[in-house]
């Protein structure tokens, strides 16, 4: 009687110990916030998502702290970007001796790769919406791997938020083609934009390179100057993560507007239009399409290759005025 009872409160505590693993949250760990983001909405409510790079830091640059170590030695699972975007993040998943999952969201999508240096990706695949459904389709395997009993429900959040993904991937290239042609340049403070570019139509210019550690050359300065001035460029673009002085002395010299801050390497906070995956893509081609689609000025006008020409003309004039004097005084 007593072994029966034994074994009866056994399989008790058994059925009560895996009710309660299936009700434990998965700890899912994002290098950054557009991740997790995505992430959230395959997941759903219930599961505990965190963050590495905090809203407005700069992943590029971000120096892992004590508490990114406990976080990421606790996870379930990490979902890291790669295509060199997060430098730091094998050391810390090193260090951390996590046994988490670590999966790459970009798997299975052609980087692009630098115009400047071989061998070097571009990691901001998630700027075009395309390549975002390829992150989604990602995470929710990594999620069905790790939580099987609940596939239904991460493919049931994949196919909803594949339909939002879609709608918004065709919003943005109809609201891009609403810019005169010859206007499609857009002028940032890093090279974040290419993807975004390739797939909507949009020629890119940048103050810096991919990765926001490279510092702005005085070639890069003059090489914007010539676009904006031979191209008419109506307005250029700051970014939420980096210092905007040096686009503002640009706009400032070329007597030309500020589009607007848009974002890249980070969402916004909960109050602002890009607190989201979908409200940042949405907001930067809002405030990208207003900026560009301004007429220009007449003092663009004036100020472009003509005036160039102009001062080639004086110049010339000078030279003849002044060879003119030289004969003059030798022939005195």
């Amino acid at each position: 009687m007593i072994k029966s009872i034994s074994i009866f409160l056994f399989c008790l505590a058994g059925v009560f110990i895996n009710a309660q693993d299936a009700n434990d949250e998965l700890s899912i760990v994002a290098s950054a916030s557009m991740i997790a983001d995505i992430a959230k909405n395959i997941a759903g409510p219930d599961q505990n998502i965190e963050m590495i790079v905090p809203i407005g830091g700069d992943p590029h640059l971000h120096e892992p702290t004590p508490s990114n170590a406990r976080m990421v030695a606790g996870a379930d699972l990490v979902l890291i970007n790669g295509l060199t975007f997060e430098g730091w993040i094998t050391e810390l998943i090193d260090n951390s001796g996590t046994q988490a999952s670590v999966v790459t969201v970009t798997e299975g999508i052609i980087p692009l790769t630098s115009q400047t240096y071989k061998n070097s990706a571009d990691p901001h695949a998630w700027m075009n919406v395309a390549n975002a459904l390829v992150y989604a389709q990602n995470i929710a395997d990594a999620l069905i791997e790790l939580d099987p009993s609940n596939a239904s429900n991460y493919n049931q959040r994949l196919k909803a938020y594949k339909t939002e993904l879609e709608a918004l991937d065709k919003e943005i290239e109809v609201a891009i083609s609403s810019i005169p042609e010859q206007q499609r340049i857009l002028i940032t403070s890093h090279d974040a934009f290419q993807y975004y570019g390739k797939r909507y139509g949009i020629r890119l210019e940048a103050m810096m390179g991919i990765s926001t550690e490279a510092q702005a050359q005085t070639t890069d300065i003059t090489r914007l100057n010539q676009v904006i001035r031979s191209q008419k460029v109506p307005a250029i673009f700051i970014e939420s993560t980096i210092n905007p002085k040096l686009m503002k002395q640009l706009a400032h010299d070329n007597e030309i507007a500020i589009g607007g801050k848009l974002y890249a390497d980070s969402l916004g906070d909960k109050d602002s239009p890009a607190s989201t995956y979908i409200n940042m893509l949405r907001y930067n081609t809002k405030t990208i399409v207003s900026a560009l689609t301004q007429p220009i000025s007449k003092d663009q006008i004036e100020a472009g290759p003509s005036t160039n020409y102009t001062f080639i003309i004086l110049l010339g004039v000078a030279l003849l005025l002044g060879m003119g004097l030289a004969i003059y005084l030798l022939n005195k």
